[in-house]
């Protein structure tokens, strides 16, 4: 039996044009070992954002019913160049309803899964079923049960993996820093919150965080080297990536290092680290170097932390996203849209200037 619906595609091409459109499709039986499902919900996250828009103008972009015509800058175009011409599916995460299965997978008919197709922005999509979780909650709350849950849990795990004791982390309002929160207060972690508002200060305090600093003020960083000479928190996560913010937190990490040590020209001798995640500022990443010479700058990428992880730890952390799927790991959003919702110019001025709390959820079969 074929399934056709709409699915959306983002390609560049080499004069730097960046479309994105709504295009009708054809889906086949699936494979041995694969389900497909029919989209009802996913996410955008920033990471879906980084193939859709990229640092594309979409303020001056030309839309029109189902497609956006915007315009990429020169070095990002030749940054990209292994994507130049290919009409690319995006949506990472998913959750639908397994409407055919291959050999192999045929348990998984008729049940409500939560998938990682990377194809997600379509009526319907190709999943792993090995990857794929059958749960039992709303297509909402199951949407995001990979990247929030699995990179919130990442982060204490890698923690314990490199042997430190605390976190700090930023952007620590989102989705992601509030599940995190409940993670290190379930686990006995201590956690320190960068935050940027007063609002977003007293969101993780009702939550039960101890530590949440607002960056906007004025004494920030006496704060910040005060919480972390309390905590011992000498590993960061920063998805903001541009800007002097991991500077900042490299530059407290050592300060708290240094109170009651022996002077030495070269710092501190105990391990700082920062890990920058995502791209939420796409500006240089600068780095004022006023924290000696014992510490690490590096990025952090989900897949690749799970294959060195291993499918132990995986499988646990996936355990337990599966438990507290609607406490821990639950998911919030600012508005839901269609396909074609979520490629009209007011949709995508909103979802793409990735302000924290302000999460899309696209329902394609809405």
């Amino acid at each position: 039996m074929a399934y056709t619906g709409k699915q959306l595609t983002t390609q560049l091409d080499a004069d730097g044009t960046l479309t994105l459109q709504l295009n009708d499709k054809t889906w086949d039986e699936p494979k041995p070992g694969q389900v497909l499902i029919k989209v009802e919900a996913t996410p955008i996250n920033p990471s879906d954002l980084g193939l859709l828009f990229a640092s594309a103008d979409t303020e001056n972009a030309q839309y029109s019913p189902g497609k956006v015509v915007a315009k990429m800058p020169d070095n990002a175009t030749r940054a990209m160049k292994a994507r130049h011409g290919m009409a690319m599916p995006a949506g990472n995460e998913a959750a639908g309803t397994v409407v055919a299965a291959g050999a192999g997978a045929e348990a998984l008919l008729g049940k409500r899964v939560a998938c990682v197709p990377g194809s997600a922005y379509a009526s319907y999509a190709y999943a792993d079923a090995a990857m794929c979780m059958p749960v039992e909650a709303s297509a909402a709350q199951a949407a995001s049960s990979f990247v929030n849950p699995m990179t919130a849990l990442g982060f204490v795990e890698t923690m314990k993996l490199e042997g430190f004791t605390g976190i700090v982390h930023a952007a620590a309002a989102s989705n992601l820093g509030q599940m995190l929160v409940k993670i290190c207060l379930e686990d006995g972690v201590p956690l320190v919150n960068i935050v940027r508002s007063e609002d977003q200060v007293k969101l993780l305090k009702d939550l039960g965080a101890t530590y949440v600093l607002n960056m906007t003020d004025a004494d920030f960083m006496p704060k910040l080297i005060d919480a972390i000479a309390e905590t011992k928190a000498m590993l960061g996560f920063d998805p903001i990536g541009g800007g002097t913010l991991s500077s900042q937190i490299l530059t407290a990490m050592e300060a708290a290092a240094s109170r009651g040590a022996a002077f030495s020209r070269y710092g501190s001798s105990e391990a700082k680290k920062v890990y920058i995640y995502g791209a939420l500022d796409i500006g240089p990443t600068i780095l004022n170097r006023a924290f000696g010479l014992t510490w690490d700058l590096a990025g952090w990428l989900l897949t690749p932390f799970m294959a060195k992880a291993g499918m132990e730890v995986v499988g646990r952390m996936r355990a337990r996203v599966a438990k507290d799927l609607t406490t821990t790991f639950a998911s919030y959003y600012k508005a839901e849209v269609s396909l074609e919702g979520m490629l009209e110019k007011a949709a995508v001025s909103e979802y793409n200037a990735r302000r924290t709390g302000e999460k899309y959820l696209v329902v394609p079969n809405a």
